[in-house]
């Protein structure tokens, strides 16, 4: 089994695919590090762009290809796996904050919802560390 999945592992289509998966984990993080700064200069507008057009599809095209890495490596990594299990409910609660949290707090200027974006920069971060750890250590494999 070890050779199989070492061949299978180790192809251009695998490695095209972690690659992209990979740069969309950057699209869909990186920005997240500029916003509390853009919202103290007042660019929400820029965030909200951002965040519509760049960081929320990333998030959605991180799990299309997280998911087709899983399919491609047959019984390595099936839905059983402990870690692959953790970083899909990480996923879903990142959308989930994406979306109902960080969204609707970026063009709004009120304390409240400067606190929204705090609270879901800071869940989204710690998301980010979760995922890479569950991605690196693969707990359960």
């Amino acid at each position: 089994m070890r050779v199989v999945l070492a061949i299978l592992l180790d192809t251009f289509p695998y490695r095209a695919m972690a690659l992209a998966h990979i740069l969309a984990a950057i699209v869909a993080f990186g920005p997240l590090f500029l916003y509390p700064s853009l919202r103290r200069t007042g660019e929400t507008q820029a965030i909200a762009a951002t965040h519509m057009k760049m960081t929320f599809p990333a998030l959605i095209v991180l799990w299309v290809l997280g998911m087709g890495l899983a399919g491609m490596s047959e019984d390595a990594y099936k839905m059983s796996q402990l870690w692959l299990a953790l970083s899909i409910v990480d996923w879903l609660i990142l959308v989930t904050v994406s979306w109902f949290l960080i969204r609707p707090s970026i063009t709004d200027t009120s304390d409240a919802a400067r606190g929204k974006l705090a609270a879901g920069v800071g869940i989204t971060h710690l998301g980010l560390f979760i995922g890479l750890v569950l991605m690196v250590w693969k707990p359960g494999l």
